[in-house]
């Protein structure tokens, strides 16, 4: 087989497994326009139409659909034969994808990345931060961060070192204008900031104590996609906000803000490094659990 030949069944596949051309570019490291004049060059030399396009989707033909079935587990085969070398080289090589929450990406840059590649000078990591619930293997991602309740059952998951809580905070000014609450039920009469995730569903208030956990459903005048929006919202005394503990502690420190039910807001939660059951475990991707698990 020619070169040429197998990197056009190499850009088949990606564009295959993400039904998009832009996102097959971004995984191959190329432009759209690349990735369509392979196809083109792919479907004429075989004679036979693999994608159904339209200016808002693309799809598999029958023949696609029987293409993609048989390349894809030859390619991973292919990937995994090459990432076996690694075990004749002192440190892995090669890119790993990773999604992460946005609310973990500073803790990840800042812990976990800089002592990660400086002791594997071969190993490439691209981090995508987005609080969106992603399908990683239709992201073309090898692995994903997330806590242990929104992982699927196809996926296996490896507990990391950190665990993080969420925390009640508001600013000086904004507690001045409303006493701070003493209980959760307190919430009700507060204007809170709420989060909201890219589906539009409003994440709620979860606090526990003493065994007890309960979840509010509160209100308020401001719903944002971002808690670094959210903290810096309170800090304006906008209202309360309920956010990860690392991301207000910062404002805490600097008085900006004010903790509210701290004896509501102990449970620490886990965090899991997932990724797929069938997916071949590339050296780098072992390097990557070891780090997070150290």
């Amino acid at each position: 087989m020619e070169t040429t030949e197998l990197s056009e069944l190499a850009v088949f596949a990606a564009v295959a497994r993400h039904r998009s051309f832009r996102q097959a570019a971004t995984e191959r490291g190329t432009s759209a326009s690349a990735i369509s004049h392979s196809i083109r060059n792919l479907e004429t030399r075989v004679g036979i139409r693999l994608f159904h396009r339209t200016t808002r989707s693309v799809s598999l033909t029958d023949a696609g659909e029987m293409l993609f079935s048989r390349l894809e587990p030859a390619l991973t085969d292919m990937r995994a034969a090459v990432d076996a070398l690694n075990s004749f080289r002192a440190t892995p090589f090669g890119t790993i994808r990773l999604n992460v929450p946005n609310s973990l990406a500073p803790y990840l840059l800042r812990e976990v990345v800089p002592a990660l590649l400086a002791s594997n000078p071969g190993l490439k990591l691209e981090v995508v931060a987005t609080d969106s619930l992603v399908d990683i293997v239709e992201g073309g991602f090898d692995a994903g961060i997330r806590p242990g309740e929104r992982l699927s059952q196809d996926m296996i998951a490896v507990r990391i070192k950190p665990s993080f809580r969420f925390t009640v905070v508001g600013a000086p000014s904004y507690l001045a204008r409303k006493p701070a609450p003493r209980t959760p039920q307190d919430l009700k009469v507060h204007d809170c900031i709420r989060y909201a995730f890219p589906s539009g569903a409003i994440f709620g208030w979860e606090l526990a104590k003493d065994g007890e956990a309960i979840q509010v459903d509160v209100d308020g005048s401001l719903t944002l996609d971002s808690q670094e929006l959210m903290v810096e919202a309170a800090a304006q005394g906008v209202g309360l906000a309920y956010v990860w503990e690392d991301r207000a502690v910062p404002y805490i420190a600097d008085g900006r803000l004010r903790y509210c039910l701290e004896d509501w807001c102990t449970t620490q939660e886990h965090l899991f490094l997932y990724f797929p059951s069938r997916k071949h475990q590339s050296a780098g991707l072992r390097a990557l659990i070891e780090a997070m698990k150290a």
